[in-house]
């Protein structure tokens, strides 16, 4: 598969969770649903898989690491960079 084809199905996956959770109403948040048999939720439910995917990136992050090496790029603050980002976020909110 190629870069541009997982990045499609990736952004397609995001797609249709976000469709899914714009579509439901308050009262549907409050409704029960059955995941193997057990009753939830849905909000609940939302909270569960929410923190599934993100263990799931989390994965995804570390062979991202792991086969990127020395040529990896962080995806938020650099490892020994917060006081450096610190700073540049200081000054641009003082010379607002």
């Amino acid at each position: 598969m190629s870069k541009a084809e997982l990045k499609r199905l990736w952004d397609e996956g995001w797609r249709v969770l976000l469709d899914t959770l714009t579509a439901l109403s308050e009262e549907d948040l409050l409704k029960h649903i059955y995941i193997r048999g057990e009753r939830h939720v849905v909000l609940e439910t939302i909270e569960r898989q929410m923190a599934h995917y993100a263990y799931h990136v989390g994965q995804i992050v570390y062979i991202g690491k792991q086969l990127k090496g020395c040529h990896w790029e962080s995806l938020s603050i650099p490892k020994g960079k917060s006081e450096e980002y610190l700073r540049q976020m200081l000054e641009k909110y003082q010379d607002t």
